[in-house]
């Protein structure tokens, strides 16, 4: 069977359920208005802290952070930019979103700076500024990377537009730019589907090889790289429990 049929029908399985744990990391969040600046900054500065951690547990921090009107403020950046260094590590702390007190809060603080200096503290102006074309945002941001700690790398910028597409109700152009976010369950995922081998993952850019041939594989196809996401992180967190 050819990658491309065997990654349709992976997710033909996603979408009937059968590769379990339909909730994802993301769906902790308060419903906030889909077309609103405050939910696309819910979804944007933790989205900076989520490397080399638990998604869930980062999001059900974000969640608990949110309903305590106090720590509210942290999701404000003008707001961020009056506290004090040791307030807002403090907030961010308290359940979680951030692990330490010194290097997150410093990443949580550039991002609100960026924002509050370039764009009024509105994601939605960048997107705007940058006409809701995804070629065009991850330019400008690997372009700025310095603006953007840890939300210019490439897995999360990537894995942070995907979120943004899914998770808010403006219509983006140019989807398709979206390349595949390579995390550990997906670089699994790609060494059991053949993509990739087993000794390539000691390779420093393995990440970018990764995207790269999922998107030669998937090139003219009617299935988009980043579509895959989601059944390959749910096939490897569940122990590949079952076969394509």
């Amino acid at each position: 069977m050819e990658i491309v049929d065997r990654v349709k029908l992976l997710i033909k399985y996603y979408k009937e359920g059968l590769l379990g744990g339909e909730k994802m990391p993301e769906d902790c969040n308060p419903g906030l208005d889909k077309l609103s600046n405050e939910n696309c900054l819910y979804f944007t500065l933790p989205m900076a802290l989520n490397y080399q951690r638990n998604s869930y547990k980062l999001w059900e921090s974000a969640l608990k952070s949110y309903n305590d009107e106090d720590c509210r403020l942290i999701f404000n950046p003008q707001k961020v930019l009056s506290m004090t260094k040791e307030e807002l590590g403090d907030k961010l702390t308290k359940y979680g979103v951030a692990l330490q007190l010194n290097k997150q809060p410093a990443i949580w603080l550039k991002l609100c700076q960026t924002l509050v200096e370039n764009f009024d503290g509105s994601v939605v102006k960048l997107f705007s500024t940058n006409n809701f074309d995804i070629k065009n945002i991850k330019d400008y941001i690997t372009s700025n990377k310095k603006l953007f700690p840890y939300l210019s790398g490439t897995k999360i910028l990537n894995y942070w537009l995907y979120v943004l597409t899914n998770y808010t109700d403006f219509k983006f152009e140019g989807r398709e730019e979206i390349t595949i976010a390579p995390d550990t369950h997906v670089l699994q995922a790609s060494v059991r589907l053949g993509v990739i081998r087993e000794e390539e993952l000691r390779k420093s850019n393995i990440r970018d090889i990764t995207s790269q041939r999922w998107k030669e594989i998937l090139k003219g196809k009617e299935i988009q790289p980043i579509d895959l996401h989601t059944p390959f992180w749910l096939w490897s967190r569940n122990g590949f429990n079952i076969d394509v």
